[in-house]
């Protein structure tokens, strides 16, 4: 049934643009232009977070990160093997789910360390894509508490996933 949704969603769609004479075709090549104005106006954010992350692995501070941090983390109940899943998720999506495939290849999906690092990628979000997204479509230049609170509750919502996964 899953496979028949989005082509219903398609056909209902069209149906009822035919029904009200909405003009499909232009209002189609209408959404395509303000898309990539869109783009153009994010383009500059999303370049510069794909360059820190690049820099943080090749220059090796992200390792420093991993091993100043996991001792942190793991007063906190996260294991250490989760901390660079921990200070990867924020700034990309993508490499973070490599992350997890690798811990579960090292370590089994059942194991305790892979449940937690599941809960970590699903709960947790890429908070500096979403803020460099949102925030310069929406005009808004001051990121004073956004920021850190997210962090925080990226951080706070991992300690109490793995609590619950280590009670459960």
């Amino acid at each position: 049934m899953a496979n028949y949704i989005i082509p219903v969603i398609f056909v209902t769609i069209f149906v009822y643009a035919i029904i009200k004479k909405i003009p499909l075709y232009n209002c189609f090549t209408d959404g395509i232009k303000s898309a990539l104005h869109l783009i153009a106006d994010i383009f500059p954010f999303i370049t510069a977070i794909f360059i820190a992350v690049e820099l943080l692995n090749v220059s090796g501070i992200s390792d420093l990160l991993t091993n100043w941090l996991a001792p942190v983390f793991g007063f906190f109940g996260i294991p250490k093997e989760l901390t660079k899943l921990m200070i990867l998720r924020p700034l990309s999506g993508n490499g973070s789910l490599a992350i997890l495939d690798e811990i579960y290849l090292l370590y089994g999906v059942d194991s305790y360390i892979a449940r937690c690092g599941s809960i970590i990628a699903g709960a947790a979000e890429t908070i500096f894509y979403i803020t460099a997204v949102y925030f310069s479509t929406s005009k808004i230049t001051k990121l004073r508490y956004a920021i850190p609170v997210s962090l925080f509750s990226t951080v706070i919502g991992a300690i109490v996933g793995c609590l619950l996964c280590r009670i459960i």
